[in-house]
């Protein structure tokens, strides 16, 4: 696979799951805590993660 389709799968992994992780954070604390505050360091931090391992994985995979 080639490293400019890698990069476009972890951009875009990584778009998906920042805003799925800021949904979720901020519906987490509105129904734990009662108030609506996303969690901006868990969110960047879980799509840095995914958007460099899943795209990595897949493209080991498919290489295999």
């Amino acid at each position: 696979m080639k490293a400019s389709r890698v990069v476009a799968n972890a951009a875009i992994t990584l778009a998906i799951t920042f805003v799925v992780s800021v949904i979720v954070t901020y519906l987490w604390s509105l129904a734990r805590h009662g108030v609506g505050a996303v969690g901006w360091e868990t969110s960047f931090r879980l799509a840095i993660i995914l958007g460099i391992a899943l795209p990595w994985l897949r493209a080991r995979e498919r290489a295999a």
